[in-house]
Parts: structure tokens; sequence; C-alpha cells
């Protein structure tokens, strides 16, 4: 790998410090930029160690050839207009961020006619198992040029899916109706099915209807997910809205799911409990009589 490649993480949150554990081996230099590190006590900022940290988001954009964007959804063309000015003429801009095809094809338009090369992915799993070798979709025509530098770099899980713009955050978003909703779903019901005392009933019945997984350990993970991430989630789910909103159909669901994710963040402490029932309780225990959530 070539020393003199200059990276810029924009943002530095679960995704940002991931791809900075991983590209750090590289031997490429890597500064970032986070609106967080402008708090030096915070712990985004202690997280970046002895990571070059930017005052501004220009500083660590000026003097990068790859800029990756691993911000929340609703600041997705914000971030990029925030470096748009500094870019260095053929610059990548991979764009990892949930957001609607809609928001991905006008970031791209900032980008390109700032002189970049905009990169749109989808990030199709969990960041955590396969960390920077996760599945990504990539889009866009300067996609197929810049995979087999992303593959010297780790992200081997990525693949072209589209010249055209958007494509891949459609997928990406179509699919977090049914991921994402079905933590809401779990959530919802279970947390009711608690209440009354019959959640075990609940799980041996999902069971016996979709054999394969240990509902149990399957719910816990979801409704944890949604604790520890909802209000990324929500911002994700809201560009999820957009989404069917855009292909004509009204977003009832995927509104709904954003409303939960966003009220499930509010109990973020009963992660503290790794079994099911006792997460469950947590949760209800923190919500009081009126049980607003």
């Amino acid at each position: 790998m070539n020393a003199d490649l200059n990276i810029c993480l924009l943002g530095f949150g679960e995704v940002g410090q991931t791809l900075a554990e991983d590209l750090a081996p590289k031997n490429v230099s890597l500064s970032a930029w986070d609106i967080l590190f402008l708090d030096p006590t915070s712990e985004t900022s202690k997280a970046a160690g002895a990571l070059t940290k930017s005052e501004h988001a220009e500083d660590a954009a000026k003097n990068a050839d790859i800029i990756i964007s691993a911000v929340t959804a609703a600041q997705t063309l914000d971030a990029a207009q925030s470096v748009a000015g500094a870019l260095k003429p053929g610059a990548v801009f991979l764009d990892l961020n949930s957001a609607s095809p809609g928001v991905k094809t006008r970031t791209a338009e900032l980008i390109n006619a700032s002189g970049g090369r905009y990169v749109e992915s989808a990030v199709m799993s969990p960041i955590g198992p396969k960390r920077i070798a996760c599945p990504m979709l990539f889009g866009g025509p300067y996609a197929e040029e810049f995979l087999p530098r992303a593959y010297e770099l780790g992200f081997t899980g990525a693949k072209v899916f589209s010249e055209k713009y958007g494509k891949a955050s459609a997928a990406k978003m179509c699919r977090s109706v049914v991921v994402k909703g079905v933590e809401a779903l779990l959530t919802e019901s279970l947390l009711s099915a608690r209440h009354y005392g019959v959640e075990d009933t609940v799980v041996a019945s999902l069971s016996d209807l979709f054999p394969g997984p240990d509902w149990e350990k399957l719910s816990a993970y979801m409704i944890s997910r949604a604790l520890e991430h909802g209000k990324r989630r929500a911002e994700e789910m809201r560009e999820v809205a957009k989404t069917v909103e855009d292909a004509g159909l009204s977003p009832l669901m995927s509104s709904a799911c954003a409303e939960r994710q966003d009220i499930s963040a509010a109990y973020r402490y009963a992660l503290e409990n790794k079994d099911l029932p006792d997460m469950l309780d947590a949760i209800l225990k923190g919500a009081g009589p009126e049980r607003a959530l």
C-alpha cells in the first residue's frame, strides 16, 4: 500500500472507529473529523487517541485522496457540504451513510461538481462481525474504478452494484424496512407480553411459526440493537420513509418504526441485562406506571 495515500474519516462513531483500527496497518496516512472533536472531553475525542484530529472538516479533507463519510443519516448531505470546497481534484468520496436514494444522488451531484469522485456505498450488515470486510454495495460511475483500491484497503466484502446512483441505497433502505422493523416489532410485542406474563408463550409460538433461530436469543439481540443504536436507527428509518414515499407508497410501517426506535434509545441502560426477561423488566421498570414507550 502506498504510504503517501491520505485517507480522511468524516465521522468518528462506531463505524469510523472500526475503520480507523482496520486501516491503521495499511501504511496509509489517516486523519479524522467529527463534530464531537470540538469537545476534548467527549468519548469520541478520547477514542481518537493519537489519530490526527482536525478542528474543521475542511482541514481533515483538504489533503485526502479518499474521504470516507460515516456520519448519521440526517447529516449525510451536510457532511459532504462541509468538505466540498476543500476537495483535491479527483479525490474519492466514499459515502457509507444510510440515506435515501434522493439524498445520495444530491450528495453525488455536489461532490462531483466540486471535482471529487463520489462512490455510493450501502453497508448491508452490522459493521461489527466482519468489520471493514462487511458486505457493501458500491454504486455510481466511479465505483468500478475504485473497487481494486477498496480491496487493497480491506473492503473485501464490497462489490459494484450499479453504475447509477441511488440503486445501492434503495436496496439498503428496502432491507431496513424489514430488519429495523423486526427490531421494533419484537420490542413492542415482547414488552407487552412481559407485562401480561406471556412472553414465554409468544417466543415459543415464534419458534413454531419460524423454526431455525433461537428466538429468545434473537429477540434479546434485536431489542438490544434498538436500545443501543435507537437514535441512529430512527434517523435511518426516516430516510427509509422518504424512500418508500418516493416510490409512491405511504410509509406507514417505516414512520412508526422510526418512532419506536427513537423511544427505545431512552432505555439504553437496560443493556446491562443480557437475558431477555431481565432486559424487558428493566425497560418496563424504567418506563414507570404510565408506560409511555
